[in-house]
Order: C-alpha cells, then structure tokens, then sequence
C-alpha cells in the first residue's frame, strides 16, 4: 500500500506499526487470521474487542454478533467452528461461568475450524464482583491457554491460536488480564489471510454428546493435550534470559513478565537473575521447566492471582528429582494485581537486597492523605432513570412495611448496584447475572416481607428470564422490576 495511505485495522499491511489497545490487536489478531464468524456478550476488561470487531465485520466480510450471553456466543462460535470456519468468542472471567456447561462437553469434542475463547480476567477487581483465575478452568477443560505479555503478543498469539486450534483439532484459550486489554502499544502488523472457506457441516457421530461417544473422545482430548505440550516446548513465545552463575531464577508469565523485566532494571538485578518467560502456561512446557530448574539453587515464581504455574513447577521438580527451592505465593501476593512495587518487593526480599524506595514512608503518605480527602464512592449519573426506578420502590414498599415485615430488595450486577448507597438503599443482595430475580424466589419463600427483585433490560434477555418464568410457575409472591435506561 502506498505510504501516504492511512493504516487502520483492516489494512494488509504487513509490517506497519500501529499504536494501539490491547483488546483492538487481539480484534486484529482475529482479522489477520481469517476470522470468519464472531459472537460474544460484552464484559469488562473484554468488551472493546466485540465493539472492534462487531464495527468492522461488514466492511470485513465477516460475521459479528452481539450475543445474548456468553454460552449463546460461545455456541454460536462453535457451531460455525463444527462447518470448518473459523470463528472466535470472547467474555470477561465470570462470563467464562455462563459459558462453563457447553466448554465442559465440546472440548471431548474439538474443534474442526479453528476456535479461539478469549477469556479476560480481571485482577483487582476493576469492574468485576470477584477475583478468578480461569486458567484453572482451561485446565480443567483441557485446553491450551496462550497468555500474552503485550499488545504485540495479543495479536500475534490471536492469529496463531486459530492455527494451533486447527492443527490440533481442539479450542484454544486465550487468556488476557484488565492490563493487556486497557493498555496500549506499538503493534507491528502480520498479513491478513483473505481466504474464506465454504462452511458445510458434515454428519458425523463426533458432535453427538452421547456417553458412549465420549468415552471414546476422553483419552483422544487427553492425547491431544500431550501432543500440545511437546509442541509447546519450542514455543516462540516461551523463552531463557540465563546469566552464569545465578543464584535465583524467576518464572513469569503473561504481564507479569512485564512487571518482573522492569522490577529487575529498578533494582539492578538484569544481569544477576535468570528468567524463564512463559507464554504457554498451560499445558506447561515441562523440559524447558526442568532445564532452568536444574540451572539454578533457588527460583521465585511470579504470576497474577492463583499459584498454577507454581504447583506445576513444583510438581515437575518433584517428579524429576531437581532439588530446588521454589517461591511462589509465599512472597507474591494471591490478592489484586502485582504492579512493579509488589514485583519488586518479592524479587528484593528473595534476593536480600534493599529496595531503592522507601514505600513504608509513601503509604504513611497516602494515609494522611486520605484522612483528609473524602471518600467518593462511584455514583449514578446525573439524571439517570435509575434513581426514579429506586426510589419509586422505596416509595411503594414502605407503605407495606409495618403490616407485612421487613421489605428485602434483590439487586444484580450493572450499573444500577450504584444505587447499593444511601440515600437509596437499593441493593440488599446482588450476586451476578440474572440473580436480582433467581434470589428473589428464594427470599419470598423465607420469609412474609415485601420481595422486589430488579435487574436492567440486558441482563433480563441475558439470564433473567428463566428465574422469571420459575416465578410465575411456582406461584411465589414477588414483584420483578427490568430496569431500562
């Protein structure tokens, strides 16, 4: 293309570089790959991907779909996968729960076109209820995860997820974290495959969730798994830094490595550490593991939220007989993201040395601060219906109070939670999805009181149908809201 042409996302224009989120190159790494069918249910940190690829999808010639909820959007991309094209979904962590019962049962199936599952989890909780590592579900699932350390990796390991998926025969993972999505960087362009296959669905028992069938697909997911992992051990994205003679190597994977590289260079240990970058974290890379564990006396592990990487680190050791000392979360925190200070903190407490800030002063700091500055809890907008909604319910229960008992008002996940704060007091429960209504019908079983159970018009079609429809079966005596703004 000619050099005064503007570069964008749809662009074949290998080799250029664009500055952009982490969440647009994981939607370019898609593009570049030949994505052919999309769908998914927004969630923060992974919405900006379906905003991207769902505004593109015309002028793309592909299909993108706003889906109802996560397990609708992973089997609409399954489905497209099972007629040979390829397709790819996306969710947030706990989108990966709504979407858990169908993963189960295909992965004994696999993949036929290649189908990649980005699953963005969210540390520190930015705009999420909980904490969760789905990585532990990939596992359990036994599907590759490829994590990426970068925007360049998001689009490079997207366009070769689907690849791996169809070489493979099974789904792929991608896992991002809130600092991967929301970021943003230099991305270096691939070429774009223009090919697009003829979908057709051939008959086939392979498709058929059938006991029998599946027993005979168990031990074939499981040696796929195996061929993954051999593949794996000489991965482009996992690689050695070895410096001779040192006393303590670092495992790192995904925006940790990030973390650690810069943690290392502020406490001037690059030269003095050792570090094996993972990129594969599951399945692990085991030689290329036993290799570094038996290059060093003592290694601390890094990694975001649960210990995966570090109790099969530590499982290798064993079963190889590498006498190692491995830290892990002993050191790194379980808890919220890690950051260059925690990363730092660890690396400096393994290695005994003194960090060159002194934080204790800088949180006393902060402390002070905060004392003095109030607290500003986020709100509802200016003018947003919700307000209303909340306060006519107020209104109508506390005219039955004293005569019926204490009112109990079930919430759910959205943007009407802000209404949790005084002087609304709109939330007595709010679990997830769907749950201001399925809560509900439980209350109004438990106890006289007025019930009302409120959720917003998306997460109505999303999963609040259902406990809707269990409501007005069983008779239970309760009023449901959908709240529209």
């Amino acid at each position: 293309m000619a050099d005064t042409e503007k570069v964008t996302l749809l662009s074949d224009a290998p080799g250029k570089v664009m500055f952009m989120l982490g969440n647009e190159a994981i939607a370019r790494g898609a593009i570049e790959a030949g994505l052919q069918v999309y769908a998914a249910y927004p969630g923060t940190p992974s919405s900006e991907i379906s905003e991207t690829l769902i505004n593109l999808s015309k002028e793309g010639g592909f299909y993108g779909e706003w889906s109802v909820n996560e397990k609708v959007g992973f089997e609409v991309a399954y489905g497209a996968s099972m007629c040979g094209v390829r397709a790819m979904t996306s969710m947030k962590h706990v989108g990966l729960n709504v979407a858990h019962d169908p993963l189960m049962s295909v992965t004994y199936m696999g993949a036929l076109g290649g189908m990649v599952m980005v699953v963005a989890d969210d540390p520190g909780q930015w705009s999420s209820q909980n904490e969760q590592d789905d990585r532990c579900i990939a596992e359990q699932a036994y599907i590759p995860i490829l994590e990426p350390a970068s925007a360049q990796e998001a689009k490079d390991m997207t366009a070769d997820a689907f690849r791996l998926s169809e070489e493979f025969g099974q789904i792929v993972m991608l896992r991002s974290v809130t600092r991967i999505g929301h970021a943003r960087g230099d991305v270096k362009l691939g070429p774009i495959n223009k090919e697009k296959k003829k979908g057709e669905f051939t008959k086939t028992t392979r498709f058929q969730c059938m006991p029998a069938w599946s027993r005979h697909n168990r031990p074939v997911l499981i040696d796929k798994l195996n061929k993954i992992q051999e593949y794996f051990e000489t991965s482009p994205y996992n690689s050695i830094k070895a410096v001779k003679g040192a006393k303590l190597g670092i495992i790192t994977t995904g925006i940790s490595y990030g973390y650690t590289y810069e943690a290392l260079r502020w406490l001037g240990l690059q030269d003095k550490i050792s570090v094996l970058k993972i990129g594969t974290p599951h399945p692990l890379p085991a030689k290329m593991v036993r290799t570094f564990l038996s290059s060093v006396p003592e290694v601390l592990v890094i990694e975001e939220l649960e210990p995966f990487v570090e109790n099969h680190v530590a499982v290798i050791a064993q079963k190889a007989d590498i006498h190692v000392k491995i830290h892990g979360k002993d050191t790194v925190t379980l808890i919220g993201e890690l950051g260059i200070r925690k990363t730092a903190e660890a690396i400096a407490k393994i290695a005994g040395v003194k960090l060159p800030e002194d934080f204790g002063a800088i949180d006393k700091r902060a402390e002070e601060a905060n004392a003095i500055l109030p607290q500003r809890p986020p709100t509802l907008c200016a003018g947003c219906p919700h307000r209303a909604t909340l306060h006519g319910i107020n209104v109508a229960t506390r005219k039955v109070k004293k005569d019926l008992g204490e009112r109990f008002y079930s919430g759910d996940i959205g943007c009407y939670s802000l209404g949790v704060y005084p002087p609304l007091n709109g939330d007595d429960c709010s679990i997830c999805m769907g749950s201001g209504f399925g809560i509900a019908n439980g209350v109004a079983r438990g106890q006289s009181g007025p019930v009302v159970g409120h959720l917003g018009d998306s997460t109505f079609f999303h999963s609040g149908i259902a406990p809707l429809v269990n409501a007005v079966f069983n008779k239970t005596k309760v009023t449901m809201v959908v709240m529209d703004n």
